[in-house]
């Protein structure tokens, strides 16, 4: 029975969590409008292939992440330059013929690995799993055993993709909706982009970011 409820609530935070506007499901979003469904999901499961595994490190290695604070500083400084760069690609793509596309999404690269790519570039995924794991460990709900972890992360998995769902199949009905005008979703998606790097610019200066989160959950976790 406790596997079971650590299973729907992996599947439950992972899904909401999976909800709010971001880099990775916009991504995936302007992936499946640009390119086709099939596409989108091989780079949502790359996605949270990467998800999956910061998870089982933030489980078991906590100090070890605590200590990698110059690498955290990097991937949010790389990751806002590929949400900005991402932003401009659309609005390029808006602004000029009906069917152009993303030129940061528009490559050869595998849709596979593109998404473990930009996932693993992502540092924000460990603090709010370290958060809500933290929470479910003090409820009793998520044990210290491997059982309970990799139940725990495949419900996790599935939520992300059933998340990511909402957008590789919303995007679509979106675009059907305005008769398949792939330039006003661009101008949208950039939007999206634009003011996703605003506020992620605001956090890291005002120190707010990632690594100022890990360690004040880690100083709670040592209070606690």
């Amino acid at each position: 029975m406790g596997l079971v409820k650590i299973f729907f609530w992996g599947l439950m935070i992972s899904f909401l969590g999976s909800l709010p506007l971001g880099t990775l499901n916009v991504a995936a979003m302007q992936i499946s409008v640009q390119e086709n469904i099939r596409s989108a999901i091989y780079f949502s499961l790359g996605s949270l292939l990467v998800e999956m595994i910061y998870v089982r490190i933030s489980l078991v290695g906590i100090n070890w992440i605590r200590k990698q604070k110059k690498l955290f500083r990097w991937m949010e400084w790389i990751t806002l330059a590929i949400v900005v760069a991402l932003a401009v690609g659309s609005f390029a793509a808006a602004m000029h013929s009906h069917h152009a596309k993303n030129v940061i999404l528009h490559n050869n690269i595998n849709r596979f690995l593109l998404g473990v790519m930009l996932s693993a570039i992502s540092p924000m995924q460990i603090p709010f799993w370290f958060g809500w794991s933290t929470v479910l460990f003090t409820k009793n709900i998520l044990q210290p055993k491997n059982s309970y972890y990799n139940i725990y992360i495949i419900g996790i998995g599935l939520g992300t993709l059933f998340g990511n769902f909402v957008f590789i199949f919303g995007g679509k009905w979106i675009v059907e909706k305005l008769n398949g005008n792939q330039n006003l979703m661009n101008w949208i998606i950039g939007g999206i982009f634009a003011a996703t790097a605003v506020i992620f610019l605001i956090k890291i200066l005002m120190h707010k970011d990632a690594v100022e989160k890990i360690d004040d959950m880690a100083v709670k976790e040592v209070e606690g």
